[in-house]
């Protein structure tokens, strides 16, 4: 059985390396299996975690991420991640990948995937709800993928949104500016949301035709970023149907709501954006299919073919 720490795989994770797994595994969906989803907790009612599994022709196995927050007061990161693979012959524990950091990629790989495919092909701002760690690596991964000209930033906390904005002017040497979230909405092509949220971040009316917005933040029952009339005038988006429903931005959706998957898309079994004027939607509730990938190019990086 091998094992990969979190420090190794911290150093060996990249944007490329968590794109092309995000690509696989989207693909993965047409014939893959993914199982319901395990919201769990500890008796100390703050600590919680998740169970996602699910196996493909070439992996299986489950990831388990958990939120401890009492770990700042031990200086430990309050969210891990660990996947097990089991080998797919005997069942068997192949490998223990633990990826908290690689995690973060993972998860806007999936935005920069679904930005590379629904938005517009001029789309020139891109709007970031949320001043965190994890909108940071969605903006990262986002201007990867399209010619953006300018970043907004919105934040609960004005000083936490021009702090924000002047990390990404600093590092990704592209304009930023931290502004209100009808500015942000109202003048985006791209709207990006990384939030914990549990009620809408904006007004409907506020997002314009032509507009792609990606919803990272939901994956538990209750969650919400976007406003619901908005799923009711778009065109929808997610990685799994039936988890969207579920634990995803889409639970909020009208039951009627046509779903496609990403990764229907991406194997051009369905269209994506139909009209330059279209609002897309995706939501990303997080596919287990990703992490295995992910593992698996992990453990190619960490012990490379001769």
């Amino acid at each position: 059985m091998r094992v990969l720490p979190e420090e190794l795989t911290a150093r060996l994770v990249t944007e490329e390396m968590a794109l092309s797994a995000a690509k696989a595994a989207f693909r993965a969906t047409a014939d893959g299996e993914v199982f319901p989803v395990v919201v769990a907790r500890t008796p100390a009612s703050e600590n919680r975690f998740t169970l996602k599994s699910g196996a493909t022709t070439e992996a299986a196995g489950i990831k388990i991420g958990s939120y401890w927050p009492s770990n700042t007061a031990r200086g430990l990161p309050r969210h891990s991640s660990t996947i097990v693979l089991l080998d797919t012959a005997t069942g068997r524990v192949a490998a223990v990948v633990e990826a908290a950091a690689a995690n973060a990629y993972r998860t806007a790989a999936a935005d920069a995937l679904a930005v590379s495919l629904l938005a517009r092909p001029d789309a020139r701002v891109l709007t970031i709800f949320g001043t965190g760690h994890q909108a940071f690596h969605e903006v990262r991964a986002v201007v990867r993928v399209r010619d953006f000209e300018q970043i907004l930033v919105v934040g609960r906390r004005p000083e936490a949104a021009d702090e924000f904005a002047a990390e990404i002017s600093r590092t990704m040497r592209l304009p930023a500016d931290a502004v209100g979230a009808e500015q942000g909405c109202v003048s985006a092509d791209v709207v990006v949301t990384a939030t914990t949220a549990v009620a809408p971040l904006f007004e409907n009316a506020w997002i314009t035709p032509g507009t792609h917005v990606s919803a990272m933040g939901a994956d538990a029952p209750g969650k919400q970023e976007l406003p619901p009339m908005l799923l009711g005038r778009a065109q929808l988006f997610c990685d799994l149907r039936d988890q969207a429903r579920v634990i995803g931005e889409l639970q909020h959706s009208p039951a009627v709501a046509e779903l496609t998957q990403l990764g229907d898309v991406l194997a051009g079994r369905a269209p994506g954006r139909i009209t330059a004027d279209a609002i897309t939607v995706f939501d990303s509730s997080g596919i287990v299919l990703q992490d295995l990938e992910l593992a698996r190019a992990l453990l190619a990086a960490a012990d490379p073919a001769p």
